[in-house]
């Protein structure tokens, strides 16, 4: 390819390990990657970020550093064969051979099968794995690939890093702010930036743009969401504390982050109705009511009228009061449940229908509460063989410290009664 035809964001790609931008951390002279260059010591790596955080970058330098092959696959367009080859290539030439850095990008996209293969050639060292990938490797890889080579998390680049790589880019004249901008647009990602920058260099040939006119010139980045990968799951996780927390605010700008990613609102919906019977329970026994009727309301509107009554219950919930002793109650009595499955009720509570139910003592000596003074007749209703035990203990928060006086109460009639 003519080098002049290259994507900006080829061409600007670091030739050494210190123009790598934005991760410090694992660059540092004490961290993994620059001692086992200074021993001369390859080992073969996961890397886990981001898209254009330096990946494919990073892995190129480091296999430079040992004077060893580098070749590129993909697991999108890769398998088995295609590494079968490589391996026969080079177990051909043992004598000629400086050793192979195999470099798999979305390495995550590769079966158990796949992984498997790559084990024995890592083992007896006829390759250095270097795998590069957006999804949690513990999620998407084998333990037994994991526990033969070193993850090394990657973040996205911070506004200093983006920074340096628009200070790089060159023919591009821009005013501060839009400066500013088109660093937010690239939201961490410096592939992203570079194919912005030359998107404004081919379609203005202004000598100097403001912010007014970039935005024009540029498109909203995509939201780095992916509904079934690892962001999924961090964002709901986020969402799901920032409610807990009693942050309308943080539980409103997670809420508004899987909208934006696409997130199915019904799903939302779901997991909001979560929160109510788990983190806020009895404290507010409202909450589950809204958040079922916000569920019904989006049904009913659609998008994006209804994601309004989802969010009107994310702030309701995260300002309501919390308690989860339902929560440990029900998984508590499920528990005592599993463990006393031989015990059958008491006779008292049981019904006698037939004569010889009745002779069997069934339903006798039970006292209908109802008829007694306090409408309480604090008979033990647990298993015979089974001690009486506390599941339900609500705290002193919202209504639930309504639910405790009332627990309280039946308590000391029930005492008192003994």
């Amino acid at each position: 390819m003519n080098p002049n035809h290259l994507p900006l964001a080829e061409k600007m790609r670091p030739s050494n390990l210190d123009e790598i931008v934005g991760q410090n951390d694992i660059l540092s002279d004490t961290g993994l990657i620059k001692m086992s260059i200074t021993s001369q010591k390859p080992i073969s790596l996961i890397l886990w970020g981001p898209p254009g955080c330096g990946k494919t970058s990073l892995a190129s330098l480091y296999a430079r550093a040992f004077s060893m092959r580098f070749i590129k696959l993909s697991a999108v367009f890769s398998g088995i064969a295609d590494l079968k080859k490589i391996i026969k290539e080079e177990q051909s030439q043992p004598l000629f051979s400086q050793g192979v850095f195999l470099f798999v990008d979305e390495i995550h996209r590769f079966n158990k099968a796949q992984q498997d293969a790559f084990l024995p050639f890592i083992e007896n060292g006829t390759i250095y794995l270097i795998g590069a990938t957006t999804e949690n490797p513990s999620f998407y890889l084998n333990n037994a690939l994991l526990s033969r080579m070193r993850v090394i998390p990657m973040k996205p680049l911070e506004e200093n890093a983006l920074n340096q790589l628009l200070e790089k880019s060159q023919g591009l004249d821009l005013t501060s702010d839009a400066k500013q901008l088109l660093i937010q647009r690239a939201q961490g990602d410096g592939r992203y930036l570079f194919n912005l920058v030359e998107n404004l260099l081919t379609s203005s040939s202004k000598e100097s743009m403001d912010v007014e006119q970039v935005s024009h010139l540029l498109n909203q980045k995509a939201a780095m969401y992916d509904r079934d990968g690892d962001q999924h799951f961090n964002l709901i996780s986020a969402l799901h504390k920032s409610v807990r927390g009693s942050d309308p605010d943080a539980a409103l700008y997670w809420f508004s982050r899987m909208l934006e990613g696409g997130e199915d609102p019904l799903y939302l919906a779901r997991r909001l109705i979560r929160m109510a019977t788990e983190d806020v329970g009895l404290a507010d026994p409202q909450a589950l009511s809204l958040a079922i009727a916000a569920r019904d309301t989006f049904q009913m509107l659609g998008s994006p009228e209804g994601e309004l009554a989802l969010a009107e219950v994310v702030v309701y919930l995260a300002l309501a009061p919390k308690s989860n002793a339902i929560y440990k109650a029900y998984k508590a009595s499920r528990q005592a449940a599993a463990e006393t499955t031989h015990f059958d009720p008491p006779k008292i509570i049981l019904n006698a229908p037939t004569k010889l139910m009745k002779q069997l003592d069934y339903g006798k000596g039970y006292e209908y509460d109802h008829e007694t003074p306090m409408g309480f007749s604090g008979q033990d209703y647990f298993p015979e063989g089974m001690e009486r035990t506390v599941f339900y203990e609500p705290v002193e928060r919202g209504f639930e410290r309504e639910m405790k006086k009332r627990k309280d109460y039946f308590t000391k009639l029930r005492v008192r009664g003994e």
